[in-house]
């Protein structure tokens, strides 16, 4: 289900503007019902007083008649305002109702509530103890308001409280969706510029200037990601087409040999001949294959599993023990240099690999008689393995790319001896995946000369 930014901002306004309303409103409704418990108690307290006066001088019988016509004076028809005498002398009591009204429940506003038949709402009421006077003992008077005019204003209050708060609502979501419209609308035109990118148009880059400032950063991460991505996919297309040279070469070299071979009778060690050639082509299809698998299965994320601590110079010297004969016929030897005794953490085949590849670049790519050094250096928490060998200088753009598969320096790089074999241009590809799987890097210089390509991994703890 697709949701949208624009609605769920509107819900946020819309319910953020609701709580702020029903919070103000029921402000508004406390303070209301405090006022108008005061005006209860006021109008209560001055009833009371009224008739503690007169009540006070009321010693005997014949005064007391008065203070009743005052009583029922002050009552009017519709019973919105009550009065309650109780004492002990029956002569000096007042009022009609319930027997015993003292027992009213106060309410929290420090008013009584006095439920009575036929009434909607309880009576708000008070008391007073009036002390006696000659004939007449003691007395509490007991008076009581009708509540329902303070409840129906109340009760019309919170109504158009809660009607307010709605409209208010409705309100804030109206415009809060046309806030969000604007608001969002250099957002949708970063994405109408992001749709109109296509793999042709991969250096299309999206415009920032005019942009907010969360969307213009929003917008430099998508253009270096185009940036990555244009690299990476230049990247792609130049594999693409160097793979296909590659597998075109040993290809149409198998095509061409076993045409001339059809092309008439042969013998029997003819055919061999032909099949011991088109072996190599084979052997060399399978070894482009078998490195681009590997570099396959490291740019998934493998890593070297079967780990252990092994002396670095060892395995440099068996390396090089493989290399003897070519080292031999052209003159060459290597020379390991630095700490003998450093010990790494690592996987001692992908190491001797990583080494082979280097040690094969360096030979390659040295005239006969030259000298190949190995230095070998030990650092806080890695071992770095650093192969030189002297040759034609690469300019400082080429040294980064020297990694990258079937990327070949051709005019810094001459080699020495035209007949050479070429390598495939993964050597130093898969050196970099393997020094990746052991957590390490890799690095190229050249200087005075001389070249160095190497890698580092862990070293042993």
């Amino acid at each position: 289900m697709r949701r949208s930014i624009t609605l769920r901002l509107v819900a946020m306004f819309s319910a953020a503007a609701l709580i702020i309303f029903s919070l103000i409103g029921a402000a508004l409704y406390g303070v209301l019902k405090r006022e108008l418990a005061s005006h209860q108690r006021e109008e209560l307290n001055t009833l009371v007083q009224d008739m503690q006066y007169m009540i006070q001088r009321a010693g005997d019988v014949q005064r007391w008649s008065h203070v009743q016509t005052k009583l029922e004076t002050l009552t009017p028809a519709d019973g919105s305002i009550r009065f309650w005498v109780r004492s002990e002398d029956p002569r000096f009591q007042y009022g009609e109702g319930p027997a015993d009204v003292e027992p009213a429940e106060r309410g929290p506003d420090g008013l009584g509530r006095l439920a009575l038949p036929g009434r909607k709402y309880p009576l708000s009421t008070t008391a007073k103890t009036i002390a006696g006077f000659q004939e007449r003992p003691a007395i509490r008077l007991i008076v009581g308001i009708d509540a329902a005019p303070y409840m129906h204003t109340l009760n019309a209050f919170a109504g158009a409280l809660v009607g307010l708060s709605l409209l208010g609502a409705l309100l804030v979501m109206v415009l809060g969706y046309w806030i969000a419209q604007v608001g969002l609308r250099p957002l949708k035109q970063l994405s109408g510029e992001a749709q109109a990118i296509g793999p042709k148009t991969l250096s299309q880059r999206l415009k920032n200037a005019p942009l907010p400032d969360e969307l213009s950063e929003l917008a430099l991460a998508f253009n270096g990601m185009l940036e990555r991505l244009e690299g990476a996919y230049n990247q792609l297309e130049a594999f693409n087409a160097d793979v296909a040279h590659e597998l075109r070469t040993p290809l149409a070299n198998l095509i061409g040999e076993t045409q001339v071979a059809l092309s008439r009778q042969r013998t029997a060690p003819q055919f061999m001949e032909v099949l011991q050639s088109n072996l190599e082509e084979l052997e060399r299809l399978r070894s482009i294959i078998n490195d681009m698998l590997f570099l396959a299965r490291a740019d998934q994320g493998e890593s070297a599993t079967s780990l252990a601590s092994a002396c670095v110079t060892e395995e440099i010297s068996k390396t090089i023990e493989f290399f003897e004969f070519v080292l031999d016929e052209s003159g060459m030897n290597v020379e390991v240099e630095g700490d003998v005794r450093a010990r790494a953490f690592i996987e001692t085949a992908l190491f001797r690999r990583a080494m082979t590849n280097l040690l094969q670049n360096a030979i390659q790519h040295s005239g006969a008689g030259s000298r190949i050094r190995v230095q070998v250096s030990e650092q806080p928490t890695l071992i770095q393995v650093a192969v030189s060998n002297p040759g034609a200088p690469i300019e400082e753009a080429h040294l980064p790319r020297l990694f990258d598969r079937f990327y070949r320096v051709d005019a810094a790089r001459n080699d020495s001896d035209p007949s050479q074999h070429h390598g495939h241009g993964l050597g130093l590809a898969i050196v970099k995946a393997i020094a990746k799987m052991h957590g390490g890097s890799v690095f190229a210089r050249s200087q005075g000369g001389v070249t160095t390509i190497g890698f580092s991994v862990p070293a042993a703890a």
